[in-house]
């Protein structure tokens, strides 16, 4: 294996990393997003709320993603042996 091969491997790994962690993150910011706003209107400080409805949500997001998350693992590994 020469060094654009690995260089190769080694982008397409941390652009499937990104396009897979992606979706889930977002949900998270948007959630975090929300929290804070209504805390900021009510004047709540409780650090429960604000982690509680971000851990749900992007659990929530998980599992509504888990098809498409596992096609796009699937294309990579099998891009990954097509390779070797």
């Amino acid at each position: 294996m020469d060094l654009t091969a690995a260089l190769d491997l080694g982008r397409e790994a941390l652009l499937t990393a990104l396009i897979i962690a992606g979706p889930v993150l977002c949900v998270g910011v948007v959630v975090g997003v929300l929290v804070s706003l209504v805390q900021t209107i009510t004047q709540l400080s409780d650090q429960t709320l604000s982690l509680v409805p971000k851990i749900v949500a992007m659990v929530a997001a998980t599992m509504f993603f888990v098809p498409w998350l596992t096609a796009r693992l699937v294309e990579y590994a099998q891009s990954l042996f097509a390779g070797l």
